[in-house]
């Protein structure tokens, strides 16, 4: 019989049903701390006879899509010792063919309604989960009854064809592939340390190439039928669907599945606290970076009751608060670390942890956490101060406003993602009225006293973790486990003096701005856009919209850029907003404007580019006029100070002084000189440059950029009424400087070079080749005939390399190809295919790769590929109309190329869509795919490129 979670889910709302009213928040006032957390209620919840469960819920953002989910609780750790990998392989096996999709069926039909491989639809196997998704549209019954079908064929129908587990091991190899790295190989030496005597240490879900090369198709299957059964299962839907409905297609589709005669037990896998210290101290020749961390284990810690979710505020606060302060640190001249954290969360299996971490420059490992450490000690002797609790709360309380706010514009994605975290890891599960209640009530009984008190829990020498990864290198010593034992000892008899909490109290502006007058004013009523011209200059498009409660995002933009200056001025001209973002506000320092700012949901940052200059900005409506004043103040009182630079060449510097010893970086660097005839400003900086920036240049460079707001234009698109911005804008916009000088950007003639270029570069130790192709030349970018068919094609292409690359040959994980085509300096375009590869393969694959741009050009698309695009891109216009950024992307990419506003509605799309078709695709592709400008680079490992090339 079906049982239903309402009875408990009733009894755990009642217990507190003062607080939990949907549309307004109040206080509780009667509570018991070990009552359980209450539960969405409007998640539905059932189980059905088999104990799957399936969570329910209606949602319109985006509108007639929905999220499917399948959460199965097993991965990796329930491999038997020939099954190292299985767990993932199954999950890939699941895309490969079924009872109702054969082959290759399911990505191919599920493409033809508009689904995009990867984006809507993926999945992923970590070590106790493995989770399908899944996004249909809604718009057309039979199309959601088929989504569900797929689920359906995931839970109990796969087919396991020996030829498609044949292919596909070439494909999983070539995941594998990708993720090998520095990083990966140091981590694979320290998870048996960190991790050791748990089933964590061997059964990383990637599992072992030969392994996945050499398994034997029942051994493959029979993970599946062990472990994906009803039991263990659950079906998470979210979207705009008829709730009624959905449940009885849950009841009738999945009640049938059968769990085995005798399952296997789950076993639980729990880590023992190992008590003492232990050490994972590594260098890699590739590695870049130096890190170093500290780990304190702990007993897991489930957020379940309201005494548990008051302990988790007062955790978030504690780390907050540390992070502020790590924050501040790295802002001094030439700190002892890139970069510094406090957290504390979930580790493996039952295990928490709290973790100190550093990045540091190369040599500074230890110099870096002992100031780290201090800090730390520093909290827990002398705690936190009231005013630094005060923001940080102010902080937290905005942030889940604003999600209550967004409550009927949230998408069903993450709606969906908790669902599946409820079921696997019983995260709490609730709305964003509940939370905000929970919040109101108990975050401002957290005391200062109980946070204080966390470090004397977490802290101790028992359960602890060190872990070390830095660049080996001759003459750089790695840190002893004895040098970081000492360093321990040595802060914990340390007495640092208490944080003193500098808060200003000036206001962000004093000056008071007179309104200006709007000189012209036009109206585009079709799309709701408004233009205005304002008496200095200075042009304004507004966009109102209703897409989001709580979000006004803003862009402006000016010709001119770094490309004004000459090449020995680049970095000055390239690095100069960076330093004034690192330097503060008129006459605040970065530190002091991130406490003035705690408790608002707003930022603006400045940029210079190489053809133009401007600022980005967002803000919550409600903080409207702190982006106005921000926006005003990096005109007219920005700051620049020697502290600012000298922390940014630090930072910086430590970054790039061993970069090049990483093959990836280094690929990355050749291929731009050679792509770009070693011009100037297409590499990587070096250290020498870096160390070379000048304060003065740097600060006439960004100076001269904002001296004119008479030729900027502003973009502003969200939840504002046109009449209510007016005068904001009149008096902060309307009051910027105005010169009147008349200027644009400058062609630095930094194009591609012309002709064929075919290099091949030797580097790194990994078993993995790296390809990038690229075809250049001229384009007619004022033919928006033209721009459209370009970006079609390079969805086709996408299709077809997907299908011959991985799917029929087995040889890639995935290929990527990027298109882009610009107006300035000249109208040009560039395709790029990249795509990582086993070295012996290389050859075959470019050749696989060629010979689908060589159809492309002789045959051109099938008929089935045009629909496939077309559709595609019908769906993403149709969500994308309803997306803020969407808006912000295509006003500003319309106004700064002088391109109209047509072809915007989904009336005007649709007819250039349906405008699509082969001939003048073939076409395109005989013109864009010159083989007079084509570029073939190639990273093989050193072992490797003698017998290749």
């Amino acid at each position: 019989m079906l049982q239903k979670f309402s009875a408990a889910c009733l009894l755990s709302i009642c217990l507190i049903s003062v607080a939990y009213s949907q549309d307004n928040p109040g206080i509780i006032r009667k509570y018991d701390m070990t009552d359980k957390l209450p539960v969405d209620p409007q998640f539905r919840q059932g189980i059905l006879p088999n104990g799957m469960k399936y969570f329910l819920k209606y949602n319109a953002k985006p509108e007639k899509h929905a999220e499917l989910r399948l959460a199965v609780d097993a991965g990796s750790l329930q491999e038997d010792e020939d099954q190292l990998g299985v767990a993932h392989f199954v999950e890939h096996m699941a895309f490969n063919g079924s009872e109702h999709f054969k082959k290759n069926e399911l990505v191919d039909y599920l493409e033809s309604i508009g689904t995009r491989f990867g984006a809507d639809l993926n999945a992923y196997t970590s070590f106790d989960e493995t989770v399908y998704m899944i996004q249909s549209r809604t718009d057309s019954l039979p199309l959601l009854e088929k989504g569900l079908l797929v689920l359906q064929d995931w839970a109990g129908g796969l087919d396991f064809d020996h030829s498609e587990i044949d292919k596909e091991r070439g494909v999983v190899v070539s995941e594998w592939r990708t993720r090998l790295s520095p990083d990966q190989r140091m981590q694979q030496k320290a998870f048996p340390i960190i991790y050791q005597g748990s089933q964590y240490a061997d059964r990383l879900p990637i599992g072992k190439p030969e392994l996945i090369e050499t398994v034997d198709y029942e051994t493959v299957k029979k993970f599946y039928t062990d472990w994906y059964r009803p039991n263990l299962m659950a079906l998470v839907v979210v979207g705009d669907f008829d709730l009624d409905w959905m449940e009885e297609q849950i009841k009738s589709r999945f009640s049938g599945l059968q769990n085995p005669a005798e399952p296997r037990p789950r076993v639980r896998y729990e880590m023992t606290l190992a008590g003492g210290t232990r050490s994972a101290i590594f260098s890699d020749k590739e590695a870049p970076f130096t890190q170093i961390e500290v780990m304190y284990q702990q007993p897991e810690q489930k957020t379940r009751t309201l005494e548990d979710f008051k302990n988790s505020l007062a955790r978030s606060l504690y780390n907050r608060m540390l992070n502020a302060r790590l924050f501040e640190l790295r802002q001094q001249s030439n700190p002892p670390f890139t970069f510094a954290s406090s957290g504390y969360g979930s580790d493996l299996g039952n295990l928490d942890a709290y973790f100190v971490s550093a990045f540091t420059p190369e040599g500074k490992a230890l110099d870096g956490l002992e100031v780290v450490l201090i800090e730390t000690r520093r909290a827990l002797l002398h705690g936190f101060t009231a005013t630094e609790l005060e923001r940080q709360k102010a902080e937290m309380i905005r942030a889940v406003e604003k999600e209550f706010k967004e409550k009927d514009k949230l998408q069903s994605g993450q709606l969906a993602s908790q669902g599946v975290s409820y079921f696997l890891h019983e995260t709490p599960l609730l709305n964003p009225a509940q939370r905000l209640n929970l919040y109101k009530e108990f975050l401002p009984r957290v005391t200062l006293e109980e946070i204080n008190h966390l470090p004397y829990e977490w802290i101790s020498k028992e359960n602890r973790v060190i872990n070390v990864t830095a660049p080996e290198k001759e003459g750089l010593e790695l840190p002893t486990e004895e040098a970081i034992l000492a360093l321990l000892d040595k802060v914990d008899e340390m007495k640092p003096e208490p944080y003193v909490d500098q808060v200003s109290d000036k206001p962000l502006m004093e000056e008071n701005l007179p309104e200006t007058k709007i000189a012209d004013e036009k109206s585009f009523e079709s799309l709701g856009i408004t233009e205005w011209t304002l008496a200095n200059g200075v042009r304004v498009v507004l966009k109102p919209t209703d897409f989001k409660n709580d979000e006004i995002l803003m862009a402006a933009y000016s010709p001119g850029g770094n490309s004004l200056y000459p090449d020995a001025d680049y970095q000055n001209a390239s690095n100069a907003s960076g330093i004034v973002n690192q330097s503060g506000i008129a006459g605040f320092s970065v530190v002091e404007l991130e406490k003035m700012l705690a408790g608002k949901t707003v930022g603006v940052g400045p940029y210079i580019g190489e053809l133009n200059e401007g600022l980005n900005g967002s803000c919550s409506p409600q903080d409207l006029e702190t982006l106005f004043q921000l926006t005003y103040l990096y005109f007219k009182q920005p700051r620049i100070d020697e502290k600012a630079l000298e922390t940014f060449k630090s930072q910086q510097e430590s970054i790039l002084q061993n970069m090049m010893i990483n093959p990836y970086y280094y690929f990355s660097d050749e291929k731009n000189k050679i792509k770009y005839n070693n011009h100037p400003r297409r590499h990587i900086p070096t250290v020498e440059e870096i160390e070379s920036l000048d304060l003065k240049k740097m600060e006439s460079v960004y100076k001269d950029r904002f001296a004119d707001a008479g030729d900027f234009t502003f973009f502003f698109v969200g939840n504002f009424e046109v009449e209510a911005i007016r005068p904001l804008i009149s008096r902060y916009l309307g009051n910027l400087p105005s010169t009147g000088r008349k200027e644009t950007w400058k062609d630095v003639h930094s194009d591609l070079v012309n002709g064929k270029i075919d290099k091949t570069i030797t580097r790194g130790k990994a078993p993995k080749a790296l390809v990038e192709l690229v075809y250049h030349g001229d384009f007619p970018y004022l033919d928006s005939k033209a721009r459209y068919d370009f970006y079609s094609l390079m969805d086709v292409l996408r299709i077809k390399l997907r299908e011959s690359m991985r799917e029929d040959k087995g040889g890639v994980y995935g290929v990527s190809v990027n298109g882009s085509a610009s107006q300035f300096p000249t109208q040009k375009y560039a395709i790029t295919i990249g795509f990582n590869a086993e070295p012996e393969k290389v050859e075959e694959l470019i050749g696989t790769a060629l010979a689908e741009v060589a159809k492309l050009q002789q045959e051109g698309p099938g008929a089935k590929d045009i629909a496939k695009v077309q559709e595609t891109q019908r769906q993403s216009r149709i969500k994308d109309l309803k997306e803020n950024r969407f808006w912000l992307g295509q006003l500003r990419a319309r106004y700064e190329n002088n391109l109209p506003l047509d072809g915007l509605s989904m009336e005007e799309y649709e007819k250039t869509i349906n405008g699509l078709n082969a001939a003048d695709l073939q076409k395109g592709a005989k013109a864009w795919f010159d083989a007079d400008n084509f570029m073939r680079f190639v990273l093989l490992p050193e072992a490797e490129a003698e017998g290749n090339r």
